[in-house]
Order: structure tokens, then sequence, then C-alpha cells
């Protein structure tokens, strides 16, 4: 298994329980996909480097997590998928 970091950024303009769900929802991804969850840093609201979507704000959330190779694939198609979701980043650790 290999460790990976994962950001992704959520539109703004949510509840927070809307967060929490999405959180959940790709928590719940990595660990049917047979990944395990290392930890998971909800940032909240931080301002844009610049405008996406004409929107200045983004949800970021940071995650690490430990998986097969596939993982970091599953995950980027599913957030490609999620009209909820800004931007993404997945990154494997330690190179």
């Amino acid at each position: 298994m290999r460790e990976y970091e994962v950001m992704y950024i959520i539109k703004p303009g949510l509840e927070e329980d809307n967060y929490n769900q999405i959180i959940e929802k790709f928590n719940a991804l990595v660990q049917t996909n047979g990944g395990e969850i290392i930890k998971v840093e909800p940032w909240g609201k931080r301002r844009l480097a610049y405008e996406i979507e004409k929107l200045r704000e983004g949800y970021y959330v940071l995650m690490r997590i430990n998986g097969a190779p596939e993982l970091p694939k599953e995950l980027e198609r599913n957030f490609k998928i999620d009209d909820q979701i800004m931007r993404y980043l997945v990154i494997r650790v330690g190179e």
C-alpha cells in the first residue's frame, strides 16, 4: 500500500452538515476501495488565490490515505463527477 495526500476544494455556500456529508462520502469511497484513512483535516473556508467559476472562496479538505495504486484514479474519477468539488489534487507521499 502506498501513502497519498489528497486535497480537494468544495464549493462555498453550503451548510456545515452538507460539507460533512461530502467529506464522509469520500471517506467511505476510500474505505470501500480497500484504502485506509490516516487523517482528515477540514480546513474550512479560505480565500482562493484566483477566481474559479466566479467564486472567491472554497471549503478546503486535506486527507492522508494509504491505498493501492488504483485508488487515486478512482478518487479522481469521483471528484470529476461531483458538481460540488471545485478543484482536487492527489499526490503520492515519499517520492
